[in-house]
């Protein structure tokens, strides 16, 4: 295990030097300042942090002052939390928060009042004991109240002093607590998984913002299928979906047939790995696409997902059906979807599908194949007839006019039509056809 001295991140690093800047400058006004919480754990575990955190025995207004209005932001000074924006972007921001402890929670999520204490009292009120250490950046000294030095090196996940108790406090907590498992391949100790498992359904009183966001973080992370795996064993998967997950021995199965895909999936990337999960509520009779994912956009609308991502997931859940197997679709099927930009998550899906044994025929290599073959500009090239060939022939606007159009259209994209010459012959034979077919 590195210990703190080792920074990954080289000497150089803009947000790094800022974070001890801001630890000098309290100190000389005569402050205690520290890094606390996920700074320190990963300095720890020898990995760049993705931020830094301080924690100072100094007053929100005090920050203020020192920092000056400028240069900070009170995002939650009732909860002693101030933003202290760095010098340039790439020095980026640092949380200045007071040393505090908290009094009762009653939304499940933050404390109805705080109170200004020492380091000791501020590591105790923390979710576990990983998160709960502080690092003195100028000498290197690890300040550690929780044990949270034994359980990184024994690679435990423990929450600090009573589990259901933090857990009540914040019911995200649960959630975090599955991803940080994952993520740092520690094992959950049994009184923190315990209190988890009792309390599962306490889930449902946290935002749907909080839990997708959560879920992006573990299910976009090379660690989702262990993710995964410990939402189903501790019983929140099927709190987070009730409609797709439960104990029935068909939704078992469903379970361990998107598990295996995720686990087969190479791009870190949350969509794919959220349409694996969703798979089973494509409805295969639909005709269209709003009908086939119907319930997959539930689910998104559910957890508040933003319009691109459920898009997205539609859109991969429909398609790798439409692509089982994609050697029986024709091209006018198959190009609009190998242009599209999605096209790579669209593979990789299609890939982890057939190495899941779910799809017995390799269909992202009979893509991969064919995209070798064309050139890409031919995926989705100008169409030979537009509507205005169509109004100069006397088409009149309806299901016609369109029908027209989308026949013309197919015959392009499977190459039956090579320029706009045979294009503008076969409109004009169409529309013979359609006035016979009306006497």
């Amino acid at each position: 295990m590195s210990m703190p001295g080792n920074n990954p991140e080289g000497p150089t690093s803009p947000q790094r030097r800022f974070a001890v800047d801001v630890v000098k400058k309290l100190r000389a006004a005569g402050f205690q300042a520290l890094w606390a919480g996920g700074c320190v754990r990963d300095a720890m575990l020898g990995l760049p942090p993705k931020d830094y955190d301080v924690a100072t025995d100094a007053k929100p207004d005090q920050v203020i002052q020192l920092f000056g209005r400028r240069h900070t932001v009170p995002v939650g000074a009732s909860f002693g939390v101030v933003m202290v924006l760095g010098p340039t972007k790439t020095a980026g921001q640092i949380e200045v928060a007071t040393f505090r402890t908290d009094g009762e929670y009653f939304d499940g999520r933050r404390p109805a009042e705080v109170i200004f204490c020492s380091p000791e009292q501020d590591a105790l009120r923390r979710d576990f004991t990983i998160n709960g250490m502080f690092i003195d950046p100028l000498s290197g000294e690890v300040i550690d109240f929780v044990g949270g030095r034994r359980d990184l090196e024994a690679r435990v996940l423990r929450a600090i002093g009573d589990a259901r108790k933090r857990f009540t406090e914040d019911k995200l907590r649960m959630l975090r607590a599955v991803r940080f498992a994952a993520t740092y391949e520690f094992r959950i100790e049994h009184d923190t998984l315990d209190a988890i498992y009792h309390l599962r359904s306490d889930l449902t009183q946290v935002s749907a913002e909080r839990i997708a966001q959560e879920l992006r973080r573990m299910l976009g992370h090379a660690s989702r299928a262990v993710a995964v795996a410990l939402l189903h064993d501790t019983g929140l998967l099927p709190v987070i979906f009730p409609d797709v997950f439960t104990d029935t021995p068909e939704r078992t199965a469903s379970f361990l047939a998107s598990h295996s895909v995720i686990a087969a999936l190479q791009q870190a990337t949350f969509e794919p790995s959220l349409a694996a999960l969703l798979d089973s509520r494509h409805q295969v009779q639909g005709s269209k696409l709003a009908d086939r994912t119907l319930a997959v956009r539930r689910e998104c609308g559910r957890l508040r997902l933003s319009n691109d991502e459920t898009q997205c997931v539609c859109w991969l859940v429909d398609t790798a059906h439409v692509c089982s197997p994609a050697e029986a679709q024709p091209l006018h099927v198959l190009k609009p979807i190998l242009a599209d930009t999605r096209r790579n998550l669209l593979l990789d899906l299609l890939r982890a599908r057939h190495a899941a044994g779910i799809d017995s025929t390799d269909n992202a290599e009979f893509l991969r194949a064919y995209l070798q073959t064309v050139p890409e500009d031919q995926l989705s090239p100008a169409p030979f007839v537009t509507g205005a060939d169509l109004q100069q022939l006397q088409v009149s606007a309806g299901p016609i006019f369109s029908d027209l159009l989308t026949t013309l259209r197919h015959e392009q994209l499977d190459e039956v039509i090579t320029s706009r010459e045979s294009a503008l012959q076969r409109l004009r034979e169409l529309i013979a056809r359609r006035e016979t077919d009306d006497r």
